[in-house]
């Protein structure tokens, strides 16, 4: 390990940053044909950053760093692919339990068990130049948002990235839920309450984080997931749905209350208005193309019977 200079490093889930130590090493990762892994490859000078071990305070049981996935030249995608020579591509799939999810680099398939390749499933939505403010984070266009099929009236100038870089819709795994300006927030959720009322969904008592609770003997449950009314993100164009279905709007905490799985932020504190967050993409696949600056978007794979567990993760290419 050669170190070559100091750096901050921050934990993007607790906003916590420290003064570290950059440094070069051989990365060692293996390889894929989107189908199962492959022979090992390294990189033989890959650029990292080492801090003390208090900084993973927060993040999952066992974690030992955290992988820069931006769009900055050092970070992981950008080594790789000017290490292999392949396009500045690559695609996240998130399980939702305790199994093991997979993030693939390059242009390959993305065959998952039974033989379902999701590449051939997904829908592309531009990405958006990044604010000053927020360089390397990846934003989408949300021009509009559906509850049970049925447009809520927000404010769209919230929807939009303003002169100083605030505001719009990012996506990112730094947090646990999706964020959302209360302003905008409280619409949808009220929205969401009155749609799930009707079709004789009973309330609960509130569980933080949470302020919607619902009684879940009185939810029915379906392939992908809960079966409350679905929540469409319109995005570029209105024929452009990222549709989030039960698996993803609601978080089961206990075994006899489901919650709207979505939480609200004070517009004074809050930076960015939505902020699409771990549990919504979880056993969803996400290619973000660098190279052509979109991103792709499998929603809920339970809905083609398979998740983002079943790479196969055993079996030699």
């Amino acid at each position: 390990m050669n170190n070559t200079c100091g750096v901050t490093v921050m934990n993007w889930v607790t906003l916590v940053g420290i003064s570290g130590q950059a440094a070069q090493d051989v990365l060692a990762l293996s390889s894929t044909n989107g189908k199962n892994p492959g022979r090992t490859v390294t990189v033989p000078h890959f650029i990292f950053s080492c801090a003390d071990d208090y900084l993973l305070y927060a993040l999952a049981r066992g974690v030992v760093g955290i992988a820069g996935l931006g769009r900055t030249r050092v970070a992981l995608p950008s080594q790789l692919s000017a290490a292999f020579t392949f396009p500045r591509k690559f695609a996240i799939c998130l399980p939702a339990a305790a199994q093991p999810g997979v993030i693939l680099f390059g242009k390959v398939p993305y065959d998952f068990l039974p033989g379902i390749d999701v590449s051939q499933r997904l829908t592309y939505t531009p990405l958006l130049k990044a604010p000053d403010v927020f360089p390397g984070r990846y934003f989408i266009s949300v021009t509009a948002i559906r509850v049970g099929e049925k447009k809520v009236a927000i404010n769209s100038t919230k929807l939009k990235i303003n002169s100083q870089g605030f505001g719009g819709t990012e996506v990112t795994s730094a947090v646990s839920y999706t964020t959302i300006a209360r302003s905008v927030y409280t619409v949808i959720r009220d929205a969401f309450v009155k749609e799930a009322e009707a079709i004789n969904i009973s309330r609960a008592a509130a569980v933080k984080p949470f302020d919607a609770c619902f009684d879940a003997t009185t939810v029915l449950s379906t392939r992908v997931g809960p079966a409350v009314p679905p929540i469409d993100l319109v995005l570029h164009n209105s024929k452009t749905i990222w549709r989030i279905m039960g698996a993803n709007s609601m978080v089961r905490v206990s075994e006899g209350v489901l919650c709207f799985g979505f939480v609200g932020v004070d517009d004074e504190i809050v930076s960015t208005t939505i902020r699409i967050g771990g549990h919504q993409i979880q056993d969803n696949l996400l290619q973000f193309d660098l190279a052509t600056s979109r991103l792709g978007f499998s929603s809920t794979l339970l809905g083609v019977q398979t998740t983002c567990s079943n790479f196969n993760f055993t079996s030699t290419a």
